[in-house]
């Protein structure tokens, strides 16, 4: 109460209650002044609100149905519980309970009878008073009551109570839409009470408006709560609908009809928002249609005619002009023009009647000549004062009696130009129609998030601004962005904009304007990329203009969907450099929201299509001054004054680079030059602000921020923001920031020093974008003279591993840190942990292994990950201690209940087996003899058990079963304890490959299948398992429909060595028709993504094909003469010439001969192999003669090699 001194002395004289304050000597020493808590000085007692409402209910419940003056006292307490203001901002001692609501309620509503007409309206006054003020939430039991009581009322009460009772029932059924199925279908029926009243038929608009706020409370979903039944979310949903497109009927006033068409955005909102919307016909086209109307309502000099439906098509459906009245004619000239196609406002305009003449030249040019007018816009908005005299200059000159209702941004929001009621209700109106068309934006930003992406491209051209084609620009979302004089309205716009960009980069992938268009026609991608330039034109003028920051905040955030989304790859240079220097004022905008949204669209640009020619010089080109150390990173004098020191009310957009200052410093993205050109020693502009961003105090403090301290560091979003960028701008575009390694890694040491887990976070992600880098430098294809180098590197972890980093992992209390360190860990060189000390190796193992028995499991999925990677270094995989602990570890982690663990260690359980094959082609039997076959065999049982869990886990377990059949040794496969878990372990593969799983999990199982092949001590001609391997492989590449299944399954079938792997003829025989179907069928398929795979099948079945005449026996001759003399030969001889040739090949198929060998061989060398297998079968006839039939098979199986052999020879 001490915060309200005045009203309180007031209001306490007259309960009798008069505060008495001790006095209190000014001086030094005295204690400072120290607000009271909510009691006050009256410590322990109730307010005397909260003592009102005590008396009053205690009365009420006093009173009984048959008391005498039941209707006097019932009259006298209502009035006194309505008289007393409830609400928390007004009154924050009010301390009523929820429970003492619900329980008045209840009990007044048995007491006041529905024949007494005024005493219902009271009630349901009170009702809606008492559950908006003090925000009850109603337990199940009163709201059926007072349901009953308001449905009963709308039934017995006569109609002018009817507008009281719905109020009330619209505050109970607020969010409470599906617990009211009871009454719903006398509110919603057919002929129910609120489809009445809110008809547009309706004549009392009161009622009207009351219906409409009660439907759309019905349909307000509570996150967590179930959704309205879709049945009478679908009447509501229509009722809406008509509402919004039937026009104002006449003798309404405007104010009413805007509450009533609030009422059924908010309605048509809630509906939309309230679960999955399905619409049915032309649905969608009606409302967009609607809400694009509404969202310019109250617009001045907007009059079109307005499509009722819109239609999906690549080219906006414009609205036609409305017959102008004669008063109007005039006026005509005052249309809107759309700020970026011109450039100029309408109140310039009218001052220069020369600027028509401009306008059509400037809308012939905006595509290609984007940078020019926004130089020629900027001095105008400036000399209106910016967006407000640029916008409203026209109509301030006008007379306060004229048609125009939004005079000038920069008059006073008292209506002080009004003389008369005219002047404050036009005022009223104007705010009025402001939110509604807020209302309408909002509406249509819940129509984008509802609606698949798919479905809303083909309606984009309504609301995005096209490539000028004549006439006047249409009515976009850019319309209101640059146009609105409400900032609200602007945000909201940037909003929608924001969200239709979102997640739309595989539909603006089409957009290219790099090659010259055609005359005879426009293809949509020049359309697209047209657009693409237009919202870039459109959305720099918005930043220019705005002086709100929390819009400004939107317009640069919505800047960022573009530039993440759009393909400046297929553009012409030329987007990105105005943007990149446009942002570089607002950096120091003393607006932390607008300075981190700043830094998100720095991100965006380094991240988009990374690394891009156009951003990849802005970054190596000088911007301005960069020898400060101060903070201020390299912007000048200039552009630190635009935005900082500025006063709310003296706010200007910021001043352009003047041209004199361009010349030296910046260069035209047209200018020929490379990146390869332009010295790279310096560090980026933008790696060096963020460095200081990060690191160094601010010199210039807001108020708010501490101003006088003189040490303070930037916000921690500002912080944060600018360490993600610079992890961008590290993992696209290393060879930029190699050259601050140690200073990025010490500003990533200083954070994961820090106590804020967030910075901590970000700077343990920062090393691990680092390391990931400097593995990417050091690949095998990468110029070794761009490298870092290694001592450096080794350097750089030794700093970081005796640093910080050994805290993080070891920091329990903050499990997502542990989780970021483990991954930074994991991104170490392979070749420079090898040069780490030995106890600095010991120590990033032991804390691995160390942290697999974490409880958390974030922390132990990137710990078991880390080991994956670890397993696979030259340095440990040699180590049999280490590969077994690490092997022990794995197999707990497959164990785990989650399935994230259990994904992770299969994966490295694939990187360990692999390591297992590695060791046995490099260091030989040893290893082999010195690795546990216990050990061994529980690998093998633990894989089999992960081949049968999730996809994501099956597709790495298979993977390892196939590398340990490969690396089993006779005498392990002769043991009886590995029998049955060997057959197990083939089986599932067996099963895998024919499963309907994922096909990268059935084409790993192929792949494994292959791999065990490869083993010559597996028993594959007498194992009882093999008839099974062999089927599934011959089923898949003939059936499947994916043609990497095919490609993998005809490469393990031309794996096994020798003849005798193959089993009897009959097997032999199926295998061969099998690969010989697959070849005829290799391009029938309707996918368009599996065709371009089919030139690498036939390469594969063409090896392995030629790989089964080469092994093939004299039994096998008859039906392999059969098959080569007939139709099917003739196909063979085809693909077979093709491929000795090297006519087909390649793409997906070189992963296909690598298994099978073939991707080294050349033309002479696959002929030579022919030859040889030639001269094998000619041997073999030698040895068959007198076979009859037989020997027939053969010679017609030698006349077919010789044949292909002779063809391939004359060409």
């Amino acid at each position: 109460m001490a915060a309200q001194p005045a009203p309180s002395a007031a209001g306490s004289a007259s309960r009798g209650v008069v505060p008495v304050f001790p006095a209190v000597v000014l001086s030094a020493e005295a204690a400072p002044f120290t607000p009271l808590g909510p009691d006050g000085w009256r410590l322990g007692s109730p307010s005397d609100v909260e003592k009102q409402f005590s008396r009053c209910a205690a009365k009420l419940r006093a009173l009984r149905a048959d008391s005498g003056q039941l209707k006097e006292e019932l009259n006298l307490l209502l009035d006194q519980l309505l008289s007393e203001n409830y609400n928390k901002t007004l009154e924050p001692n009010v301390n009523i309970r929820p429970e003492d609501v619900c329980s008045l309620l209840k009990h007044v509503s048995c007491l006041v009878p529905l024949s007494q007409e005024h005493l219902v309206i009271k009630l349901c006054q009170l009702v809606h008073h008492l559950l908006n003020q003090l925000k009850v939430i109603m337990e199940e039991r009163t709201l059926d009551v007072l349901l009953d009581y308001t449905t009963s009322a709308l039934k017995v009460c006569s109609t002018w109570t009817h507008s009281d009772v719905l109020l009330a029932l619209s505050t109970i059924v607020y969010g409470n839409g599906p617990q009211c199925h009871k009454h719903l279908r006398d509110l919603l029926g057919e002929d129910g009470v609120l489809l009445r009243y809110s008809s547009p038929s309706q004549p009392n608009i009161e009622l009207r408006h009351v219906a409409l706020t009660c439907m759309a409370n019905i349909c307000l979903r509570i996150p967590g709560q179930a959704s309205l039944d879709d049945q009478y979310r679908s009447v509501s949903f229509r009722v809406f609908l008509k509402t919004l497109q039937s026009p104002k009927p006449p003798n309404i006033d405007e104010l009413f009809y805007c509450m009533v068409i609030q009422a059924a955005l908010k309605g048509l909102q809630c509906c939309l928002s309230g679960g999955k919307w399905k619409f049915v016909g032309e649905e969608l086209g009606s409302v967009l249609a609607a809400l694009k109307r509404l969202m310019f309502q109250g617009t001045p000099g907007v009059s079109v005619e307005w499509p009722t439906v819109l239609y999906p098509a690549p080219l906006p459906q414009y609205e036609g002009l409305s017959a102008p009245k004669p008063a109007e004619l005039a006026k005509s000239s005052e249309l809107p023009s759309d700020a970026p196609v011109s450039g100029k406002t309408s109140g310039n305009k009218k001052r220069k009647s020369k600027g028509k003449g401009k306008k059509t030249s400037s809308e012939e040019s905006r595509v290609d000549d984007g940078e020019e007018d926004i130089r020629d816009t900027v001095p105008a908005l400036q000399k209106g004062g910016g967006r407000e005299g640029g916008r409203g200059e026209g109509e301030s000159l006008s007379k306060p009696s004229g048609p125009s209702f939004y005079p000038s941004w920069k008059r006073a929001s008292s209506d002080s130009e009004f003389s008369d009621p005219e002047g404050s209700a036009q005022s009223k109106l104007r705010l009025y129609n402001g939110r509604l068309r807020q209302g309408a934006l909002h509406c249509l930003l819940a129509v984008v998030k509802g609606v698949e992406k798919r479905t809303l491209y083909g309606y984009w051209s309504s609301f995005m601004p096209d490539s000028p084609i004549g006439g006047p620009p249409p009515l976009t979302l850019v319309t209101i962005i640059l146009k609105d004089p409400s900032p609200k309205v602007r945000a909201c716009a940037l909003q929608v904009l924001s969200s239709m960009l979102d997640g739309s980069r595989q539909f603006l992938a089409v957009a290219e304007d790099t090659a010259s268009p055609r005359k005879s026609y426009t293809p949509f991608s020049f359309l697209l990329a047209a657009a693409v330039r237009e919202l870039h034109r459109a959305l720099t003028l918005a930043l220019l203009a705005e002086t709100s920051p929390q819009t400004l905040t939107q317009v640069i955030k919505c800047l960022a969907y573009l530039v993440a989304n759009a393909p400046y790859h297929r553009l012409r240079p030329g987007l990105l450099s105005p943007l990149w220097k446009q942002m570089r004022p607002y950096v120091r905008n003393r607006d932390v929201n607008v300075r981190v949204s700043v830094l998100t669209l720095y991100g965006a640009l380094v991240t988009t299509q990374a690394p891009l020619p156009e951003v990849q010089l802005l970054l190596q080109q000088p911007e301005g001054s960069s020898s400060s150390s101060s903070g201020s990173g390299s912007f000048t004098q200039q552009d630190s004054a635009l935005s900082w020191r500025r006063r709310d009310g003296m706010s200007t957009p910021p001043t352009p680079v003047k041209p004199s200052l361009r010349t030296s410093r910046t260069h035209s993205p047209q200018v020929v030059r490379t990146p390869e050109e332009v010295d790279s020693s310096a560090p980026p502009w933008l790696l060096q602000l963020c460095l200081s961003l990060v690191t160094q105090p601010r010199e210039d403090q807001s108020d708010s921020e501490g101003a006088g301290t003189g040490a303070a560091l930037e916000p921690s979003p500002v912080r944060l923001e600018a360490l993600q960028v610079m992890s961008h701008l590290v993992r696209g575009y290393f060879s930029l920031a190699q050259a601050s390694l140690c200073e990025i890694g010490q500003v990533s040491a200083r954070c994961v020093r820090e106590t804020d887990p967030s910075i901590q976070l970000h700077g343990t992600k920062l090393l691990e974008e680092l390391g990931t880098g400097i593995i990417q430098q050091y690949r095998a294809e990468n110029n070794e003279a761009v490298r870092v180098p290694m001592s450096q590197v080794v350097v750089f972890w030794s700093d970081v591993l005796s640093g910080p980093l050994n805290g993080a992992l070891q920091s329990e209390q903050h499990p997502t840190l542990q989780t970021s360190a483990c991954d930074a860990l994991s991104s170490i060189l392979p070749q420079a942990f090898a040069q780490l000390p030995d106890k600095t190796q010991l120590m990033c193992v032991t804390v691995l292994l160390g942290l697999t028995y974490s409880e958390n499991y974030l922390v132990k999925t990137a710990a078991v990950r880390a080991l994956g990677v670890y397993i696979l270094f030259p340095c440990l995989r040699e180590d049999v201690m280490f590969v077994a602990d690490t092997a022990n570890t794995i197999l707990a982690a497959l164990d785990d209940r989650s399935p994230n663990v259990r994904a992770k260690a299969a994966w490295s359980l694939g990187n360990l087996t692999d390591t297992l094959i590695a060791n046995m082609e490099t260091v030989g039997v040893d290893f082999q003899e010195e690795l546990s076959d216990m050990l061994l065999l529980k690998m093998l049982q633990a894989a089999t058990r992960a081949s049968a869990d999730k996809d994501r886990v099956k597709s790495n377990a298979v993977r390892a079963i196939g590398n340990l059949l490969h690396f089993l040794r006779q005498s392990q496969l002769t043991r009886s304890a590995f029998q049955r878990p060997l057959e197990d372990a083939v089986l599932a593969l067996v099963k895998t490959v024919q499963s309907e799983a994922t096909m990268k999990v059935r084409w790993n199982a192929c792949y494994a299948l292959g791999n065990a092949f490869r083993n010559p001590a597996l028993p594959l001609d007498s194992a009882p398992w093999s008839c099974d391997a062999f089927s599934s492989l011959c089923h898949v590449v003939s059936s499947c429909k994916n043609f990497k299944v095919r490609i993998k399954s005809a490469a393990a079938l031309a794996i096994p060595a020798n003849r005798g792997c193959y089993g009897d003829p009959e097997r032999f025989i199926c295998v061969w028709r099998s690969l010989a179907k697959a070849l005829e069928n290799s391009e029938d398929t309707n996918d368009f993504f599996e065709y371009r795979y089919s030139a690498s099948l036939r390469h594969t079945l063409s090896h392995a094909l030629l790989h089964l005449l080469s092994v093939s026996q004299s039994q096998d001759m008859p039906s392999l003469g059969a098959s080569l003399a007939g139709e099917e030969g003739r196909g063979i001889k085809e693909h077979l010439i093709r491929y000795l040739r090297a006519e087909e090949g390649g793409g997906e198929g070189a992963e296909g001969e690598k298994e099978t060998g073939g991707d080294s061989f050349t033309p002479q060398q696959r002929v030579g192999g022919l030859q040889r297998t030639l001269n094998r079968l000619k041997e073999l006839e030698a040895e068959g003669e007198g076979g009859g039939d037989e020997a027939t098979s053969k010679e017609m199986v030698v006349h077919f090699l010789e044949d292909l052999l002779k063809t391939c020879e004359e060409l």
